[in-house]
């Protein structure tokens, strides 16, 4: 069979969750020996350097030029349109939202939902975001939908009107990234225990919630450091905020890298704490858990249905709820323990093998 991978994910990012899972599917579905292209002119991201030789087809910048990506889309775009349409794949799986499709009209077309954020939470969005508008399109000229969890399935059909019979859900894999080599980086220096959150701090995410919750007991502000990793630098009024919170200097840190990194610090830490009001799917729960790092988790949307019982959940709208979980866990070795078990068999149920299996038989059966 010939899969045709579009261009967006890899050209939208360097890094992140949506980019990962399609380069993970495209060496997968390659390694059960079917022809798959990926199919990105001039593209900026860190995952498909890893990919087998003439899966890419593009060349790979290290990074867009500042406020660039609206200018590299219509070229990506037209290159990669014409370049499909000359291979003649048996499928198309569009990996973003475009108005247009990617290739010829004649082609079977996928598309993957991650979430419904735009849709649930309105207010965090610019008024006129046009994201909803160009999804539906997207969505509606598909001949098929995957969505990486059963609730995002759920509210896809529900807020889009979609048939059920044209949506599947397909759970993500994981991977347990590697150690830090010592002639690439030194292990960075731990002096306190700390609590790890990861991933944007858009106010979906509830992070100003979490350090509510740390705030609201002397205990975890004497005891626990918070570190934040990826997603950029802390706004202004984030700052504002944490201090009003009343934490030191350096109590709440910003930390930015790689996978490698990142597998460290889930590693060192007391928990992994998921305070979201809202998630898709939640690749950081597995990814802890693949780490050996407890969870402690919001108990909404997909975030029961990714994690099972391997996690201490608690309410996102309640500080107090919040904070109840973060201390039953982090004060209690007996606790951390039986979580970090729970999250070793429960990784059981995920893979990206399975995840590629799963979406094969989509291909087959539209086709």
């Amino acid at each position: 069979m010939r899969i045709a991978f579009d261009y967006q994910t890899f050209c939208n990012q360097r890094f992140g969750g949506i980019s990962r899972y399609f380069a993970r599917l495209a060496k997968q579905l390659a390694e059960s020996e079917h022809d798959v292209r990926i199919f990105a002119p001039l593209h900026q991201n860190h995952y498909v350097k890893d990919l087998p030789y003439g899966i890419v087809h593009g060349f790979g910048l290290k990074r867009y030029p500042p406020r660039a990506v609206h200018l590299f889309r219509p070229i990506n775009q037209f290159i990669a349109r014409h370049a499909i349409k000359k291979w003649q794949p048996n499928i198309v799986h569009e990996t973003f939202y475009s108005p247009y499709q990617s290739g010829p009209e004649t082609n079977c077309t996928v598309i993957t939902v991650y979430d419904m954020i735009h849709e649930l939470f309105k207010e965090c969005f610019a008024p006129g975001d046009p994201t909803t508008h160009i999804k539906r399109i997207a969505i509606n000229r598909a001949d098929h939908v995957i969505c990486i969890s059963e609730s995002t399935r759920r509210d896809l059909i529900r807020l889009f009107g979609i048939p059920e019979e044209k949506v599947s859900c397909v759970h993500l894999g994981f991977e347990k990234f590697l150690p830090l080599r010592k002639e690439s980086i030194a292990k960075p220096k731990i002096d306190h225990p700390y609590l790890l959150y990861v991933g944007g701090r858009a106010d979906h995410k509830n992070f100003n919630g979490f350090l509510s919750s740390i705030a609201a007991s002397p205990k975890l502000m004497r005891d626990f450091d918070v570190i934040a990793f990826g997603a950029g630098r802390f706004w202004a009024d984030q700052k504002v905020f944490i201090k009003q919170l009343g934490f030191h200097d350096s109590q709440v840190r910003l930390i930015t890298g790689d996978d490698t990194l990142l597998g460290f610090y889930y590693e060192q830490a007391r928990a992994f704490v998921c305070p979201s009001l809202y998630e898709g799917f939640g690749l950081p729960l597995l990814e802890a858990m693949a780490h050996n790092c407890p969870l402690i988790s919001s108990n909404t949307s997909s975030m029961p249905e990714v994690v099972g019982e391997a996690a201490e959940f608690f309410d996102p709208n309640s500080i107090e709820d919040m904070t109840r979980a973060i201390e039953s866990v982090v004060y209690s070795d007996e606790r951390i323990n039986q979580l970090k078990l729970l999250g070793q068999e429960r990784l059981k149920n995920f893979s990206w093998r399975r995840c590629a299996e799963e979406t094969l038989a989509i291909y087959k059966r539209i086709i």
